[in-house]
């Protein structure tokens, strides 16, 4: 078994209000900030997971963004898995 590190990034799905994203959005205007057309907010989740592969480990993380990490009905997510590097701290 080999040692994963899982992030997954949760956002809001398109076309839903995203009040924090407008905030922002609003905020960054009055700065000056005009270029900026959207905002959107989500969360990004990291997990340490055994597994046998990176596939494996994105699988098992997959379903446990479909029963409890993301709301089905609201938010996309997307899971990527890699190999923390020799002697990386987190």
């Amino acid at each position: 078994m080999n040692r994963f590190t899982v992030e997954v990034l949760v956002t809001p799905r398109p076309g839903l209000l995203d009040p924090q994203g407008k905030a922002i959005h609003h905020a960054l205007a009055s700065l000056g900030y005009d270029s900026v057309e959207d905002v959107r907010v989500g969360r990004a989740i990291y997990l340490d997971i055994e597994a046998g592969s990176a596939a494996e480990a994105t699988e098992r993380v997959e379903d446990a963004c479909r029963k409890l990490l993301a709301n089905p009905v609201t938010e996309d997510f997307r899971v990527t898995a890699a190999e923390p590097a020799c002697g990386a701290v987190r």
